[in-house]
């Protein structure tokens, strides 16, 4: 039998050549897909840390701006417009503002600025612009205001002229002509008590004593001892000391009310001392949303500033100096705690009066109200403390503290406060 010889058997072809080729065509086809997605993700990056950068730059110089506004309130002096660009420049050098106006509807200053951005791919396919732009507005708003000044005997004459000259300048600067700010003023005139208007707290208008009750004067438990006074005594003791005060206003937009409730201060007329936590105890009820006024908005929405200024110390008629009377009752038995009965509370250091003053600024910071404090004219230390403690100010710090030696450094100060007031970023 004869074996047929085997036919050699073919070599199989590989298929990897082909793989290798696809996918080597499949990647030179895909490359340009993939750098594409490469630079527009570099420059959407760029793009996006650029207008962070500037952003921020811009909102910097608007709050900068801002600040000046009590100096510069209609942006035509330059001063705003330096702070801008300064402030600008500095968080970043290659920003280039391109306007900074005054807003429309509230006292403030509005910024726009654009910045290069270096692109590697989108200017190439016309995809985008290569600046970024950003805007910020920065001003008065969402702020409650009130005032809570002395008017006893020793501020008449040019010291409550200047104190209304101040006055008015800042809610001018809070309530511009023409705009409707979303901000409130308000303002608390005191002596040795303050005087309510008519159905506030559901009782008569008239001047009211530390415990909420009326003040009839004199109480009634010291009479006796006032017509036991020597005729030429009696004579010196006026028994009505509310007539002539101005009556606390509440909180309002109304510029023109406002202004009018500011002008009617004369500390003039018969006088019951002066007892300053009777003043901060009265703007804490403006500031705050319960009884007895409730114009006042939510602490979570306002801002809300109580502005203290005083020429002294709390006084009472036994504390010595000027105004000391040697001769009792008198006056200051009219005052907030003589009104209702009460003789122990005077104005001894770290006595009532003090403490009262301090509890009731820490009653008003626990309702979130910012307090600044000013001095104004000449004190002893114990009362420049006292002053010290009451105000706001940062640990460390005096920032919501202000003394005033002379009535004209009473304007200054209340534009240091404005330059405070305006540090806030609106939509």
């Amino acid at each position: 039998m004869k074996l047929s010889r085997s036919r050699p058997v073919p070599p199989c072809r590989s298929r990897s050549g082909h793989r290798s080729g696809a996918a080597s065509m499949m990647i030179a086809m895909l490359l340009p897909v993939l750098l594409a997605v490469a630079g527009l993700a570099v420059d959407m990056g760029n793009m996006y840390v650029t207008h962070t950068r500037l952003q921020a730059a811009v909102d910097a110089g608007a709050l900068a701006g801002s600040l000046e506004l009590p100096y510069d309130p209609d942006l035509d002096k330059g001063i705003v417009d330096a702070a801008v660009r300064s402030m600008v420049a500095v968080n970043m050098d290659k920003a280039e503002v391109t306007s900074v106006t005054p807003g429309t509807e509230v006292r403030s200053v509005v910024v726009e600025a654009r910045a290069k951005v270096e692109l590697l791919l989108m200017r190439f396919l016309n995809l985008a612009d290569n600046y970024v732009s950003a805007r910020a507005a920065a001003g008065f708003n969402k702020l409650e205001v009130v005032f809570v000044i002395d008017n006893s005997g020793s501020m008449k004459g040019t010291p409550i002229d200047m104190v209304k000259e101040a006055s008015v300048g800042l809610t001018d600067l809070l309530i511009p002509d023409g705009t409707s700010p979303d901000t409130k003023v308000g303002l608390v005139p005191f002596r040795g008590k303050v005087k309510i208007g008519a159905d506030v707290d559901g009782q008569p208008g008239g001047c009211r004593n530390a415990d909420g009750s009326v003040n009839n004067g004199i109480h009634e438990d010291f009479m006796d001892e006032y017509w036991a006074l020597p005729y030429y005594y009696r004579d010196r003791v006026a028994l009505d000391t509310c007539s002539d005060m101005p009556v606390v206003m509440p909180l309002s937009v109304d510029k023109d009310a406002v202004v009018s409730a500011i002008n009617q201060q004369t500390a003039t007329g018969a006088a019951s001392g002066t007892v300053i936590p009777e003043g901060i105890k009265w703007g804490r009820h403006v500031l705050t949303q319960a009884e007895p006024y409730t114009q006042a908005g939510s602490k979570d929405d306002f801002r809300k500033i109580m502005i203290v200024l005083t020429d002294g110390d709390t006084e009472d008629g036994e504390c010595g100096g000027t105004y000391r009377a040697y001769y009792r009752p008198n006056n200051y038995w009219t005052n907030a705690y003589f009104g209702m009965g009460v003789d122990t509370a005077h104005c001894d250091d770290g006595g009532v009066l003090n403490q009262d003053m301090l509890a009731e600024a820490e009653a008003a910071k626990a309702e979130g109200i910012e307090i600044f404090a000013i001095r104004f004219g000449s004190s002893d230390n114990v009362d420049i403390n006292l002053m010290r403690q009451i105000a706001s100010s940062k640990p460390g710090t005096d920032d919501h503290y202000f003394d005033a030696p002379s009535v004209y450094d009473i304007p200054a100060v209340f534009k240091q406060i404005g330059k405070q007031l305006g540090w806030r970023l609106l939509n």
